[in-house]
């Protein structure tokens, strides 16, 4: 009956990590998956989110299904978290929010209403982008295209590039955008860049679909936010969807969410309606347990506080870690610039190493990276940052 079907080649972040599991040597060094961790090599558990989670755990009480739209003090929290407490879009009831699960989740509900509203619309990702971004969109039937992003010699942004392509677009096109801390490159658009971004999406009656997975990794909270609050301040319609995956540190609890910013209170209630349909039909509710954590944390003004604290110590710390790779390949490299390194925001980089850079990499160092040269900066810590920098500056300089 199944015989037809072809083996699944795996996905290329996952199967790197299975394989560096199976690595028998002690000083291996895991730089490929997409996870914060401490300077001890260990996904940290935040003291803000451990109260939260003991007082939903002093709540126990009856666990039903949750609404297809997910809790609504969660949906609220995460709307303010995104757009301000006070933003005109809240207030006219312009934005229509669902609980997904994770941002993946977000990203495939958002996928399968683009595929059955605007049906011969068509998507453009960054060149490059997360892969699984690719397989989400085509995954729901809609096609997907690239514009130009980044720029190799530089380790910048091809912004001139870009705009010349998105102009060039049929109205109602979707545009994937990271809204910060770009995946894999690690290179943001700036504010100024943003703001000349807008009239295009504008004019050339463009949908943009923000994903923000590491709100807080790049310059805070707020300033991680600028993009979405851009556009909505711009009157544009819009999608968003944001993961607490890595800020809250809550990866197996699968906290995300979709929000669309409508022209009118009216459309949101549409949007809405719709969404859940979508949602009805694909898993029809999200899980709780996460999302009362967030909403709890969120909904607390000291946890609050606490949280972004201590996620202003792992930016810090994400930071102190690009710094000193900087410096001591830079030192052991003469001759070349690495300040991309110092540029780059957020959890990852593009190192600039080819594919058999990556593998001599792996193979006699034993650190591990993804082929296309992104590395995940959280994994680095002061015990294996020097001798990571170090095994980059052999296979560079041969």
């Amino acid at each position: 009956m199944f015989a037809h079907i072809p083996p699944y080649a795996g996905d290329p972040i996952l199967s790197l990590n299975e394989d560096f599991q199976k690595d028998p040597r002690a000083d291996k060094i895991n730089l490929s998956i997409g996870i914060y961790f401490d300077d001890e090599g260990r996904i940290p558990v935040m003291a803000a989110v451990r109260e939260a989670e003991q007082r939903v755990a002093q709540q126990t009480g009856p666990k039903p299904y949750l609404p297809m739209e997910g809790l609504a003090a969660f949906r609220t929290e995460v709307q303010k978290l995104l757009f301000g407490a006070d933003h005109a879009a809240l207030a006219e009831g312009r934005v229509a929010t669902i609980q997904s699960v994770g941002s993946s989740g977000g990203l495939k509900v958002g996928a399968d209403f683009i595929k059955q509203w605007f049906p011969d619309a068509a998507i453009w990702v960054s060149d490059p982008t997360w892969d699984n971004h690719k397989a989400v969109f085509e995954g729901a039937g809609l096609t997907v295209n690239t514009y130009p992003y980044y720029d190799a010699a530089t380790g910048g942004l091809r912004f001139d590039a870009m705009l010349a392509a998105l102009r060039e677009l049929p109205a109602r096109s979707v545009v994937l955008l990271h809204a910060c801390c770009h995946n894999p490159t690690g290179v943001d658009l700036t504010p100024a860049q943003w703001e000349a971004l807008i009239p295009v999406l504008r004019e050339r009656e463009l949908l943009a679909f923000l994903d923000l997975a590491y709100q807080g990794f790049g310059d805070g909270m707020d300033q991680d936010a600028f993009a979405v609050r851009a556009l909505a301040s711009a009157g544009l319609a819009f999608f968003v969807a944001n993961s607490f995956s890595k800020s809250m540190s809550v990866y197996g609890e699968r906290c995300g969410a979709l929000s669309v910013v409508c022209p009118s209170k009216a459309e949101a209630a549409l949007v809405l309606g719709q969404l859940k349909f979508t949602v009805r039909r694909n898993y029809s509710n999200p899980p709780m347990h996460g999302g009362q954590i967030v909403a709890t944390l969120l909904g607390s003004p000291e946890l609050r506080s606490a949280w972004a604290l201590e996620l202003d110590a792992m930016r810090e710390r994400i930071q102190a870690m690009r710094k000193q790779l900087h410096a001591i390949v830079s030192a052991k490299v003469p001759g070349r610039d690495f300040g991309y390194f110092l540029t780059q925001r957020g959890m990852f980089s593009y190192t600039g190493l080819t594919p058999q850079q990556v593998d001599r990499l792996r193979e006699e160092f034993g650190v591990y990276i993804l082929r296309s040269g992104r590395m995940c900066v959280a994994g680095l810590n002061s015990h294996n940052v020097e001798r990571t920098a170090q095994a980059m500056a052999a296979v560079l300089a041969d």
